[in-house]
């Protein structure tokens, strides 16, 4: 499997990272190209933004854990907040893109199927924001459950595929749960203050709801 890890580091599996991203954006242009809301030009826009602040954001480490991962520059609260402003769908597929752009930057790939749980089904759960897009002052809350999902499916890809190195004595699930929240925790909690703030949480509210007074 080492193989299988070496070749996203290639130039040829990053082209075909960037060939399944393009391939994928076509078939859901096409399949959802009746969709006015779902690829609506402000929708387009918008989350190409986002993903744009939030990848560069992942680049920028508040601070880096002994045990490895990182504390980033709040970059998922720009995913979870393209679903919360345009739904589940959209937000599912602005996930899924963000975590295939990871793949591409910095992959740690040692299976497909730890691939996919970690770049695909992880990522893609911070778009579970979109289940409140109809609702108000809810962000918060959008957040911590789009959060929920990609901690789950981290601790549920540590305990598989790197439950055998675990420090001696500790039980592969508890060391997953931990490793995962020591970073994904953090940064969750450090998010959630900041989006505490008035000015904060009312411009991103307020931006949501001019969203919807022009759809």
């Amino acid at each position: 499997m080492e193989n299988f890890g070496e070749f996203f580091s290639s130039t040829a599996g990053k082209t075909t990272i960037i060939l399944l991203i393009s391939f994928s954006f076509l078939f859901i242009v096409f399949y959802f190209r009746k969709d006015e809301k779902i690829f609506s030009t402000k929708a387009l826009t918008y989350s190409a933004i986002l993903l744009a602040l939030g990848i560069s954001a992942n680049q920028i480490k508040f601070f880096s854990l002994p045990q490895g991962g990182s504390v980033t520059l709040f970059s998922m609260i720009f995913i979870v907040f393209i679903g919360y402003m345009f739904g589940l769908r959209v937000g599912l597929i602005a996930g899924i893109t963000f975590g295939l752009l990871n793949l591409l930057i910095k992959p740690e790939v040692y299976t497909p199927v730890q691939a996919i749980i970690d770049y695909i089904l992880a990522f893609g759960a911070l778009g579970l924001s979109g289940l409140f897009a109809d609702k108000k002052d809810k962000l918060i809350f959008a957040y911590l459950v789009s959060i929920i999902g990609r901690f789950l499916f981290a601790v549920f890809s540590g305990y598989v595929f790197f439950g055998a190195y675990a420090p001696e004595g500790w039980n592969p699930l508890f060391y997953s749960f931990w490793y995962n929240f020591s970073y994904i925790g953090t940064e969750a909690v450090i998010t959630v203050l900041l989006l505490s703030i008035p000015v904060v949480k009312n411009t991103l509210e307020n931006l949501k709801a001019s969203n919807f007074k022009t759809n």
